[in-house]
């Protein structure tokens, strides 16, 4: 129970610490009343045990209980601050900088029932702002598959139609080229040589001694010949020996052409018979026997009389050559001879050449078929 005074209230001394308490430090005027913790130095030598802490500046100080039948007085004596308004700098004077505490907020929890817990509702939000987070990417793909489903609903009910392409410039165009065109008749086949000079009728081309025995010259395999004479008959008879005119009379010979070719002292005399066909031709030539005579002049001495001499016979087409040859000086040929005989030999095939190549130069200008 207090005791009574004269009316004048006298200024009382803050409470001080309890033994062995820590010094409360005394709120600056201004400063915002903010929760701290007060660090509490570690028990040591010359240190007495730690207190209870007591409440700190900005927060109610505990209240002896009222005492019946008192009114209550406010506290504004030494050591206590004015009373103010909440956040409201005193008059007169400036809010100082607010100093940050030195233990974080977040790890400072409500000290007095009835104020917040800053932990919580800061945990709080931050959950909310995940939860945000999450339902704005889940609208996001959500959306994303709305909007698909209704491209492809309007793909498949517009029957999958696109957009016609613009109108295009027309590129300039070559005029389309003409095509070959080909008949699926096989043309014939061009003449043979061999089935004109095989018949009187398709054989139509002049036929001479220099036609036939063309060129003054004849070159063979590298052995060269010199013509000196040529002739011809139609009676092919007159012209030949030992028989030969009788074959040629059967079988049908229009005429005989002769020609002279001489070599080294080897001269050789071919005759080419005329016939109607082929068949006439080879039958001439099968029952060839006797010779032609042979032909001198042209600086060519009178050879192969009443002497041995090397005979050839052969046809092609409606034509059979046969060919004479002997030495120049007279001298009988032997059987054997190489000279006479490759002289005899070069000549008939010169003569089997003109014949075909008589055949060629016709079928060259005649029409296929």
């Amino acid at each position: 129970m207090r005791a009574m005074t004269d009316g004048r209230q006298q200024p009382q001394q803050p409470p001080g610490p309890e033994q062995g308490g820590e010094q409360q430090p005394v709120p600056k005027p201004g400063q915002p009343t903010l929760p701290f913790r007060a660090a509490t130095p570690p028990p040591g030598y010359g240190y007495p045990q730690p207190q209870p802490q007591q409440p700190g500046y900005g927060y109610p100080q505990p209240q002896q209980p009222a005492q019946p039948g008192y009114p209550q007085t406010p506290r504004t004596g030494y050591g206590y601050p004015p009373e103010a308004h909440p956040g409201t700098p005193e008059q007169g004077r400036s809010a100082p900088a607010w100093t940050p505490p030195a233990t974080p907020l977040a790890d400072v929890g409500p000290t007095h029932p009835g104020e917040p817990d800053w932990s919580a509702l800061a945990e709080r939000a931050e959950a909310g702002d995940r939860r945000r987070k999450v339902l704005l990417y889940g609208g996001g793909a959500l959306a994303a598959v709305v909007i698909g489903a209704v491209v492809a609903t309007a793909v498949i009910v517009t029957g999958h139609k696109r957009p016609a392409p613009g109108p295009t410039l027309a590129r300039p165009t070559t005029p389309a080229q003409p095509t070959p065109s080909f008949s699926d008749v096989t043309p014939p086949p061009p003449p043979n040589p061999l089935t004109i000079i095989s018949s009187a009728k398709k054989d139509t081309a002049p036929l001479t001694p220099d036609g036939l025995f063309a060129g003054a010259r004849l070159d063979f395999k590298g052995r060269a010949y010199t013509r000196t004479a040529t002739d011809a008959t139609d009676t092919c008879y007159t012209l030949t020996s030992g028989g030969l005119g009788d074959v040629l009379a059967h079988n049908g010979c229009r005429e005989l052409l002769r020609a002279t070719y001489t070599r080294d002292g080897v001269a050789v005399t071919v005759g080419v018979a005329v016939f109607d066909s082929g068949a006439a031709a080879d039958r001439a030539k099968n029952d060839y026997q006797g010779y032609v005579q042979p032909l001198a002049g042209g600086g060519t001495p009178a050879f192969c009389h009443a002497t041995a001499c090397q005979t050839t016979a052969n046809a092609v087409g409606r034509y059979a050559y046969f060919t004479i040859a002997g030495l120049t000086d007279g001298h009988p040929v032997t059987a054997d001879d190489p000279q006479t005989k490759g002289a005899a030999a070069d000549v008939a095939a010169f003569a089997f050449n003109r014949i075909v190549q008589r055949g060629r130069d016709q079928a060259a200008t005649a029409p296929a078929g």
